[in-house]
């Protein structure tokens, strides 16, 4: 269902001390219930305590609020900012967001145009997975590309729903949820404490990535990077760099705007070819046959 526009006020944050005098001020706090978001809705699928949407953000901003239910956002299109008590997210396109059930936040609007995607989990859905909900603390930036991919095969089957789409999801959904485990899992264990320096650059460098790169601005010997990697990430060195290239493709493929060999390049594929030999990999399909199936739908 979609929120009544008229009950939405426009707040304007020029700075991080009218950010907290505002939140101060304000006494009332909406509660979204099950499949309630901010914006016209474009699609949903509601089933068996999954609910899966897509939504046009067209108002400038929003009230605060919570949601009586965790979910995911993805940024398929548009700027916006997420904003909680502790910190503002900047979100730009392909930004992948896990928010609590209890976190309250409102959001604006950057662009002109904005769209997103949610997965929204009643927790019965958790009780019958047999899957610990408190996976769900706190709310955040996703960074692992392996997520993502999840991610976008859910989308695809999200749009292009055919007999064989309800199972698909069911499956994603678990393999999304055990990775969100695992990431907490890992952030919880003691590690070196140059591993998060080196998510941080896995995931954010848009340079090219070598042993010997990261060996350097780490100031760690690359035998210890290379024994590391699978111990703390579950996969190598070169299948998860791999993956944060097709992470960055997928933000450009819902766009009609960007050519296959503009994201290629984009993405720091060395040409079209091998973007589609990578893609092939982890999604099964070309990004050609992708692309043209998901916006076909």
């Amino acid at each position: 269902m979609e929120i009544d526009q008229s009950a939405v006020f426009t707040i304007n944050y020029v700075t991080n001390h009218r950010f907290k005098c505002l939140f101060n001020k304000h006494t009332t706090m909406k509660i979204l219930t099950k499949g309630t978001y901010y914006g016209q809705k474009k699609l949903e699928l509601d089933s068996k305590g999954i609910i899966l949407s897509e939504y046009d953000y067209d108002l400038p901003s929003t009230d605060w609020h919570y949601h009586e239910n965790p979910y995911f956002m993805y940024v398929l299109q548009g700027n916006v900012y997420d904003i909680n008590k502790k910190r503002k997210t900047a979100c730009v396109p392909g930004s992948f967001l896990l928010h609590n059930w209890n976190e309250t936040h409102f959001n604006t609007k950057e662009s002109t145009h904005a769209r997103g995607f949610h997965i929204e989990f009643e927790r019965k859905w958790f009780e019958q997975k047999k899957l610990d909900l408190d996976l769900w603390e706190g709310s955040g930036l996703i960074q692992d590309p392996r997520m993502h991919n999840l991610l976008g095969k859910l989308y695809f089957e999200f749009k292009c729903q055919d007999h064989y789409s309800e199972v698909s999801i069911d499956l994603l959904l678990l393999q999304l949820c055990e990775q969100t485990q695992y990431t907490q899992d890992v952030s919880n264990k003691p590690m070196p404490s140059w591993i998060p320096r080196l998510l941080d650059l896995l995931n954010n460098d848009d340079e090219d990535i070598t042993l010997q790169s990261l060996s350097q601005k780490l100031g760690v010997h690359p035998g210890h990077i290379s024994r590391a990697v699978p111990k703390y990430l579950k996969t190598t060195l070169g299948d998860y760099v791999r993956q944060q290239k097709v992470k960055k493709a997928l933000s450009y493929m819902v766009d009609p705007y960007f050519s296959l060999t503009e994201i290629s390049y984009l993405c720091g594929f060395s040409d079209q070819s091998h973007f589609t030999r990578t893609f092939k990999i982890y999604f099964h399909k070309t990004p050609k046959d992708f692309r043209r199936q998901l916006l076909s739908c």
